[in-house]
């Protein structure tokens, strides 16, 4: 039963999925209806908007036209009502003087006459205008120099001012000065009477103020009474001997080292300059075995031996004369190696260590780079690093290491001579 009633209310569901998918698919396609309508309305719309649009610009332009219209329309009124005004005045006008004309019996001469005394009497009146303006352009002028000279009074009456004012403070500071001398003098007891006769005549303020400034500075120099002045003196003295004899011994020290010093800067110069000389002789003879020919030779930068450099100039085989700073890296390596070589020979040590000197080398260069070294092994032990086979090939003894199992290193030590003997047994 419960199967059947749930068959039942399936079926049902379904029945009402199917009418809504189809009321779905019913209001799907009024939708692309209604969207359709809607992009049409709205195509219309802008259409009618544009139109409203232009419209608005063609009244806005039709309103702009009318009121110029308008504006000229009432200006030409304006301008014929006002030659309309001109006409009824001129009219007038005319008509006046038709009446006065008719009018009056007084002949044309008679008003002429009047005419030029009116002239003249406008002549007068102008020449007279222009000597009342002459008189007030100088009462100006005059007015003006009043008040300069008014102005230059007031700064005179300033100046007095202030002068005034000057002299009374200059007048308060000396009867303040005056008092406060008279309290001294009541003070110390003296008689101002007594020191006015006792003054030379030729006593200023000047020289009694400089006599004052002299005994200040004296007695300021003078300091404080020392009682134990005369012991500390005598103890002083004492250590200033003891100073000087030690003053004496130092100067003695200085001169002795200073003739040391000259001493040694002559033996300085003096061994510089024979080593310099030997290692550029040694130089001049390696330099040429290691290259298979060319120069070198050694420079001082500066006359004094103490404080020169030494510039290395060379010239390799078909090159010209340069510094060792033009050079490839092989050339500087040789060059260096000749410097060393020639330092070394000079003063030989019983091993020369080398790494990797034969390492920027080629083959040519490694054989004489190899030769020179066999031959100054005769007096010197030679241990060199390196990775080249010529090199090795001219060793007496080889060193190496080896890992013959994973994680283990070796050392190895292969004697040349023997390992060629065992190789030929």
């Amino acid at each position: 039963a419960q199967i059947l009633h749930e068959t039942s209310e399936h079926e049902q569901a379904t029945a009402l999925r199917n009418r809504a998918v189809e009321r779905l698919e019913e209001l799907s396609l009024q939708r692309d209806q209604f969207n359709n309508q809607r992009v049409d309305l709205a195509d219309k719309l802008n259409t009618a908007r544009e139109q409203a649009r232009l419209k608005r610009e063609t009244v806005h332009s039709l309103a702009l036209n009318l009121e110029t219209m308008r504006a000229r329309i009432e200006a030409i009124s304006s301008g014929i009502q006002r030659m309309d005004e001109l006409v009824q005045q001129h009219l007038s006008r005319s008509q006046n003087l038709a009446s006065m004309l008719l009018v009056s019996s007084e002949p044309l001469q008679t008003l002429q006459h009047e005419l030029k005394g009116l002239l003249d009497q406008r002549l007068t009146i102008e020449q007279s205008l222009q000597e009342v303006r002459a008189r007030v352009q100088g009462l100006e002028a005059d007015m003006r120099s009043g008040e300069q000279q008014r102005v230059s009074l007031e700064q005179q009456v300033e100046e007095s001012r202030s002068e005034l004012d000057r002299r009374r403070m200059q007048w308060q500071e000396i009867n303040v000065r005056s008092q406060t001398l008279r309290e001294q003098l009541a003070e110390s007891g003296l008689d101002i009477q007594e020191l006015s006769d006792n003054l030379a005549s030729d006593a200023g303020i000047e020289v009694w103020s400089e006599n004052l400034d002299a005994l200040s500075r004296r007695i300021e120099r003078l300091g404080p009474i020392n009682l134990a002045a005369i012991d500390e003196y005598e103890e002083l003295s004492k250590r200033k001997e003891h100073l000087d004899a030690q003053q004496a011994d130092l100067n003695e020290a200085l001169d002795t080292l200073e003739q040391a010093i000259r001493k040694i800067d002559r033996e300085t110069r003096t061994r510089f300059r024979e080593t310099y000389d030997r290692v550029n002789t040694s130089m001049q003879e390696t330099f040429p075995r290691l290259f298979g020919g060319g120069q070198a030779h050694l420079e001082l930068t500066d006359n004094d031996l103490l404080t020169t450099g030494v510039s290395i100039l060379a010239r390799p085989p078909g090159k010209k004369l340069s510094t060792i700073h033009l050079m490839s890296g092989g050339e500087k390596a040789l060059t260096a190696v000749s410097l060393v070589f020639a330092i070394f020979a000079l003063n030989p040590a019983p091993f020369c260590m080398l790494d990797e000197v034969d390492a920027p080398l080629d083959e040519a260069n490694v054989g004489r780079f190899c030769e020179l070294v066999r031959d100054m092994s005769r007096n010197v032990q030679f241990i060199f690093i390196t990775h080249n086979k010529i090199t090795m090939e001219f060793a007496d003894r080889l060193i190496g290491v080896t890992m013959h199992e994973p994680g283990v290193s070796r050392l190895v030590t292969v004697d040349v001579e023997e390992a060629a003997q065992m190789a030929t047994a």
